[in-house]
């Protein structure tokens, strides 16, 4: 059984590896930057941005490759890097029972096209990168906020948003509404423990071990002070 499973190992990826291959020689010359199969197993392709569109359509059409479905696109922020976005999109194969991974990368200004044209669910997808990352869509006409309020301001999951964000949201008792205010985060009346649960429990019967540092133990018999 383990040499089956060594030999497969090979042969899947020399099938990803000759599908990326035919998907770069069916599309305009530098659409496909790059074909790597990760561990041995998933086959991702790197695009310019402006081949997104006619690569996905030949994947979607493709006899060959007849990715359906697009089950997932994501955003990933490389804050070091000039085009610090990655756009990453997972299709699916039913009929042929093969994935694929796409990514394309973009900064804060450039607009990636949108595939709602292509998959009619990618708006959903297309308007929550907009709404973590700020990634801009072009021909998306429905980019609205879709997991944080309409007045939220920033992008919460690019990594030089601030943890604790911007504003806090409360209901003002006195006015009667939701109201906005910055940031407060008051230091007073707060306890930081920092026993570990274990030391913490110092009432338990039977746990010697906690007090050892603490209270000293009974003398062995038969010494002398």
């Amino acid at each position: 059984m383990a040499d089956t499973l060594d030999t497969a190992a090979p042969d899947r990826a020399g099938r990803l590896q000759a599908m990326g291959e035919a998907v770069r020689q069916a599309l305009p010359h530098g659409t496909v930057r790059s074909i790597e199969v990760e561990r041995g197993e998933e086959l991702v392709l790197r695009l310019r941005r402006d081949g997104l569109v006619e690569t996905m359509t030949l994947l979607r059409d493709g006899a060959d490759f007849a990715f359906e479905q697009l089950m997932d696109l994501c955003g990933v922020d490389w804050p070091e890097r000039p085009e610090r976005f990655e756009v990453v999109y997972n299709l699916l194969s039913l009929s042929l029972n093969q994935r694929i991974r796409v990514v394309v990368s973009t900064d804060a200004a450039t607009p990636v096209p949108s595939l709602a044209a292509v998959w009619p669910n990618a708006t959903w997808y297309e308007r929550e990168a907009w709404d973590m990352y700020g990634i801009v869509f072009e021909g998306q006409t429905d980019l609205r906020r879709l997991l944080t309020d309409y007045g939220f301001e920033g992008h919460p999951l690019r990594k030089d948003f601030p943890l604790t964000g911007y504003v806090e949201v409360r209901y003002d008792e006195e006015r009667k509404q939701v109201v906005y205010e910055p940031v407060t985060l008051t230091q007073d009346f707060r306890n930081f423990d920092f026993l570990s649960p274990w030391e913490a429990m110092t009432t338990l019967p039977g746990d010697e071990k906690v007090h050892l540092n603490r209270i000293e133990g009974p003398k062995p018999q038969g010494t002398t002070p």
